[in-house]
């Protein structure tokens, strides 16, 4: 056993697999805490900045997301920044276009 010291004592840790969805106790269902889980982890993460290029930007609101180093402002998907359906649009118009050039 090791010496119990004031640094080495570690603070548990109240949930083992709930994390975000802890306070929901065991109310809900797993299936829906863990649908849950999956966009709270993903809303309240900082994503990187496509104008500064820093891990600063943040949810606001639904949907609105702002870059705290560069200030500005941009429209992204609900609960995660880029959505598959945006990039999936970004690429047919970036293929239309390139088309109608040549």
């Amino acid at each position: 056993r090791r010496p119990r010291t004031p640094l080495a004592v570690m603070v548990n840790k109240r949930t083992k697999k709930a994390g975000i969805t802890g306070k929901y106790g065991v109310r809900y269902g797993a299936s829906l805490r863990k649908t849950v889980k999956k966009m709270e982890i993903s809303q309240h993460a900082t994503y990187t900045c496509v104008f500064c290029g820093k891990d600063s930007i943040k949810r606001v609101a639904t949907g609105i997301w702002h870059c705290k180093a560069c200030k500005k402002t941009v429209a992204g998907g609900a609960y995660t920044l880029n959505t598959a359906q945006a990039a999936q649009v970004r690429s047919t118009i970036r293929r239309l276009r390139e088309g109608t050039e040549v």
